[in-house]
């Protein structure tokens, strides 16, 4: 039988080059975004195994028209969470800070329950996955709530993995968290250690394979996040560290 999955946010960067990794692996794949004309474009590649329908995770609508595209699909196995928002907010714009919570604290919780309700509402084996970020690690100054948000969603997997056996239901759960990775999110500025979105997919599609719980990409910042952990708060408060 033919694995099927849904990816969010696929209209471009990390989450479109994972439905093309699942897609050549013979996958039947669900993709959604905001822009409808590049969910079009994509699905002509392959009509037959690619439904798609667009999604703001911000709107009151998008719980419904998930569901409406996983019963298109005839269920789902696993769920990709690629949809987020932030940006670098040195000067505290209020607006920026709202539209990062908006979007990666509501419209991920809001997503992640919709998938999670379905799967325990029918009984079916599911993975639900989702990309967060290193930025969870601590409270980084130039980006607050990106990366109080990143914290947030692992947090609420962690919580929802613990419910999940309580329930004893047949849902696993992979957090990935890339650290700086080349797409149209970070704009043109020059970052640290950066990442083509390439290679994240492949470790994202390697960690959904191996079903592994959760997944810093890669050895780098996995070193980094460690000494970041080890840092004083009176030390880190004092550093000056750029997103």
């Amino acid at each position: 039988m033919k694995r099927k999955a849904i990816i969010m946010g696929a209209t471009s960067g990390i989450g479109r080059e994972v439905a093309k990794l699942l897609l050549n692996k013979g996958w039947e794949i669900g993709i959604t975004g905001r822009r409808k004309e590049e969910l079009i474009k994509f699905q002509q590649k392959a009509p037959d195994l690619i439904h798609f329908k667009a999604i703001n995770v911000c709107k009151d609508d998008a719980p419904i028209l998930l569901l409406e595209l996983i019963d298109e699909m005839g269920g789902i196995d696993l769920y990709v969470h690629s949809s987020g928002y932030g940006k670098q907010n040195i000067n505290l714009d209020t607006a920026i800070e709202k539209q990062t919570l908006l979007t990666n604290g509501v419209g991920f919780t809001t997503m992640i329950d919709t998938v999670y309700n379905y799967f325990a509402n029918t009984g079916e084996e599911g993975h639900i996955t989702a990309i967060t970020s290193i930025a969870g690690t601590k409270g980084l100054g130039a980006a607050p709530a990106y990366s109080a948000t990143k914290r947030l969603q692992w947090t609420y997997l962690e919580a929802l993995a613990q419910q999940a056996r309580m329930r004893k239901l047949a849902i696993t759960f992979t957090d990935f968290r890339p650290g700086f990775v080349a797409t149209d999110f970070l704009g043109n500025d020059h970052y640290p250690m950066l990442m083509q979105k390439k290679y994240v997919a492949k470790k994202i599609v390697q960690g959904i394979f191996q079903h592994r719980r959760r997944v810093t990409i890669d050895w780098r910042y996995r070193l980094l996040c460690f000494f970041w952990k080890l840092t004083p708060s009176f030390i880190w408060e004092r550093m000056k560290i750029r997103t």
